[in-house]
């Protein structure tokens, strides 16, 4: 959803780099870039107005301090501010001292609520919490029904007595949920209210009834993250009319502006709690203010990205993964339980999108076909056992054999295996701190230098016999030296952040990435 703003505000924090040190003009600039793409991306003004005055106060103080790289500091500022716009720190729910902890949900019709609730009742159970849904929407024509097949998909159970379709009050529904659930134990009831096509009296009225008889510790807010400047409107009516404690932005995977999602907060001061990511029931997610900043600033989301790797691989998964790598018996076997791995944890678009600096490689990253993990699949299961265990006995008919048998070409079948290989390779060398020619070493575990770094040439033979090394002539290298030092800052070139900057770089090798995108 925020392509369109990271890169626009990543373009500009990037250019102040060439300005070598910077100027008061230089900050208006910048903050002039990121005016028009705030806007352009459906913020609301007073927001954009506020978050371009506290930037520009900032960073031409920053300016005015000589420091040694003001640039970094200004990347810094707005990092901040973006993290201040969507919440500051994240909140936790509010838990009841004496269970059930009750959470009522609100909204316009259209937003997602039914299935938010299914979501949010799924994420409550993989918490180790016993959650109630409760069917208070009994206007929406089947919206009971919806409900009862969202709750048994997610493993949670339905409070349904009526079965709606304008049959049934839904005050006593949920009044009644509540009794219910102290009789069988469960420790967190999720209210599903009625929306409507626009903001009207009849669903604020039906809505405080509700929210009067259940008294909820929590009431989320529902917005769909694809309404732009219109979020305004609608959430200062149920701000008003209801209340709310936080929001719930849903449709977040969409292709829209996500004006919702930097305006809510700062027109209604209530913070967003969590986000709907895709139309399973396992996309969602709790909101981090600090990581989705961090994502629109093209610096990645390391932590979430690690929290759903903790969710897919046990210790006990990794502890063999590691072994094996460590003795070199890395097998085709155990790359397809990684491939299988890295599917239960979602979109390869997705986790890739989660890595630092992949902003660069956006284009590439849309034209990825997912079905691409299918036919790598395929051609493994093709493999016989003995194959698997050991590519060195594919010879040409095997390979043809392979191919037919995935519906694939032979050329695939090669590019494959070699990727498979060379990837074995460098595995086997970082998990035992050595390191491997053209691909960064992992910080910590020795191997070659972190960073944006491609693929080196081999170096050429001098006529002993011995690689090129540095040269006797003093002359020649000091010559050698500078042209180092341009090479290192050449790489360093395309980071909005420059030389030394406190941003976590990834040790991705870029050009052998763009290759496996293609």
């Amino acid at each position: 959803m925020f392509n369109s703003l990271s890169d626009r505000i990543t373009g500009s924090l990037r250019n102040l780099r060439k300005a070598g040190r910077l100027s008061e003009k230089d900050v208006e600039a910048v903050i002039s870039d990121i005016r028009r793409a705030l806007l352009d991306a459906d913020v609301a003004l007073p927001v954009v107005r506020q978050f371009t005055a506290s930037v520009r106060e900032k960073a031409v103080g920053a300016v005015k301090s000589q420091a040694l790289n003001p640039a970094q500091q200004v990347v810094k500022i707005v990092n901040d501010e973006l993290i201040e716009v969507l919440g500051g720190e994240s909140r936790e729910l509010n838990w009841a001292a004496k269970p059930p902890t009750v959470i009522m949900l609100a909204g316009l019709q259209g937003a997602g609520k039914t299935t938010l609730a299914g979501k949010l009742g799924l994420w409550l159970r993989e918490n180790g919490h016993r959650p109630l849904l409760v069917a208070s929407d009994l206007q929406r024509p089947n919206a009971v029904q919806q409900l009862q097949v969202v709750g048994e998909q997610a493993g949670v159970a339905v409070w349904a007595p009526e079965p709606g379709n304008g049959v049934g009050d839904p005050v006593e529904v949920a009044r009644s949920s509540i009794q219910y659930a102290k009789e069988n134990t469960y420790d967190v009831v999720v209210v599903d209210t009625a929306g409507r096509l626009g903001v009207d009296e009849e669903m604020m009225e039906q809505a405080r009834n509700i929210r009067d008889a259940v008294n909820p510790d929590e009431i989320l807010f529902v917005l769909d993250a694809m309404v732009g400047q219109d979020a305004v409107n609608t959430s200062v009516a149920f701000r008003d009319g209801v209340g709310f404690t936080g929001v719930v932005l849903s449709k977040l995977d969409g292709d829209a502006r996500g004006g919702a999602a930097l305006s809510v907060r700062g027109v209604t001061g209530q913070p967003v709690l969590f986000a709907s990511t895709g139309e399973k029931l396992d996309a969602f997610e709790r909101f981090h203010p600090d990581r989705m900043a961090s994502r629109i600033l093209d610096m990645g989301d390391l932590l979430t990205l690690i929290e759903q790797a903790e969710k897919t691989w046990s210790a006990e998964q990794a502890e063999d993964l590691a072994t094996k790598m460590v003795g070199g018996d890395f097998t085709l076997d155990d790359f397809l339980d990684q491939l299988n791995q890295l599917r239960k944890m979602g979109s390869m678009k997705k986790l890739m999108g989660m890595l630092p600096g992949m902003g660069q490689f956006r284009e590439a990253l849309e034209n990825f076909d997912e079905r691409e993990v299918d036919r790598q699949e395929a051609i493994v299961k093709s493999m016989t056992p003995a194959e698997r265990a050991d590519t060195k006995i594919l010879n040409g008919s095997r390979r043809l054999r392979i191919a037919n048998g995935s519906g694939t070409t032979v050329t695939e079948v090669n590019q494959l295996v070699d990727r498979f290989e060379q990837a074995k390779k460098m595995m086997t060398a970082m998990s035992r701190g050595g390191g491997v020619p053209g691909i960064p070493g992992i910080p910590g575990m020795g191997g070659g230098r972190g960073g944006y770094t491609k693929r080196q040439p081999k170096r050429k033979k001098n006529r002993s016999g011995t690689k090129k090394g540095r040269s006797g002539n003093p002359a020649k290298r000091r010559q050698q030296e500078l042209a180092a030092q341009r090479e290192r800052e050449a790489r360093q070139k395309g980071s909005a952040f420059g030389p030394g900057a406190q941003t976590a770089q990834p040790d991705v090798d870029f050009d052998e990435l763009a290759k496996f995108l293609k």
